[in-house]
């Protein structure tokens, strides 16, 4: 592959090679995912059904200032009575 002088590029040939990039970047995750996908099923007739991916859904946790009393970390104390 031929090396390219970024500095010599114009914003508009940078913003076209940034495009073509995404798209390359795109056709090989779609082609590596459905590799991937052909693999699970194969794999799954030997035991549990393969899982199917639940999407971009991922669940923050909670950050160490959303502490309501601003002491991260610490548990609650009991006091003897």
């Amino acid at each position: 592959m031929a090396k390219i002088d970024l500095d010599s590029l114009s914003i508009e040939e940078l913003a076209s090679l940034r495009d073509h990039a995404i798209e390359k970047l795109a056709e090989r995750v779609a082609a590596r995912q459905a590799e991937l996908e052909a693999e699970l099923e194969k794999l799954s007739q030997y035991g549990k059904p393969a899982k199917k991916p639940q999407g971009s859904a991922h669940v923050a946790k909670a950050k160490k200032s959303d502490n309501k009393n601003g002491e991260a970390g610490k548990e609650p104390v009991a006091e003897a009575a």
